[in-house]
């Protein structure tokens, strides 16, 4: 329960905990920042550390010059972080998808992986760059276009793309909104709406699936004409 609450306190106060990490760590701070997106993006145990709000945070803190943190190095780092972090977690659906599904089933969630699975079929490649900007299917998208052998070439292209657009979109918004005097008095808002946001399409295809799934079950759907054999 702590953990939970430290993880929350995180999230939730992240400017805060930036500029606290860049007094302690200096040039490591890089590392870290590297470290928070290459596992959110390339291992499916982690989908629940921060990625949207992590990113828009870092450009808010990079606009105020004492804090030390040079936007290009940031900018640099958390694109190869993504691009990094999608190649590996292909890799490991490519290599051992099936293995781990069935080995792992609690880790390996089958609602994580219907969901990922419903992009695809909605969205077929582009769901690499579209879920770029949702929560939990950014971390599971690679693994099952791994998993299903999607060409590499053409994985790569997405890949590259979605983490340009990615980084590209949010920093920036960071860097020109993050240090406005209502969104830095209400960063915890802001950063609760970000996840509102990333979150929405994703309970948009939940919502989606389950209407659907109930019409199917629904008693009369089929309903019998007058003057057929079954009335």
């Amino acid at each position: 329960m702590d953990l939970l609450k430290q993880a929350l306190d995180f999230v939730l106060h992240l400017q805060e905990h930036l500029h606290q990490l860049t007094r302690d760590y200096g040039a490591w701070i890089y590392g870290i920042l590297f470290l928070i997106i290459f596992c959110e993006t390339g291992l499916v145990v982690t989908p629940f550390l921060p990625g949207d709000s992590l990113i828009f945070a870092v450009g808010a803190l990079a606009a105020d010059p004492a804090s030390g943190l040079n936007v290009w190095t940031a900018t640099v780092l958390l694109f190869a972080a993504a691009v990094l972090g999608d190649s590996v977690n292909y890799s490991v659906g490519r290599f051992s998808g099936e293995q781990l599904v069935r080995r792992f089933p609690r880790v390996f969630k089958p609602k994580h992986l219907a969901l990922t699975n419903e992009f695809f079929e909605k969205y077929g490649g582009k769901t690499i760059i579209l879920a770029r900007f949702v929560p939990i299917v950014r971390t599971f998208a690679p693994f099952v276009a791994g998993s299903g052998a999607m060409n590499y070439r053409r994985f790569m292209f997405f890949n590259v793309t979605g983490a340009l657009l990615w980084v590209g979109l949010i920093l920036p918004a960071g860097w020109f909104f993050g240090n406005i005097p209502v969104v830095k008095e209400n960063f915890e808002l802001v950063v609760l709406g970000i996840i509102f946001v990333s979150v929405l399409p994703m309970v948009y295809e939940i919502w989606k699936a389950r209407r659907a799934q109930a019409r199917e079950e629904a008693p009369g759907r089929h309903p019998v004409r007058p003057g057929s054999d079954q009335e």
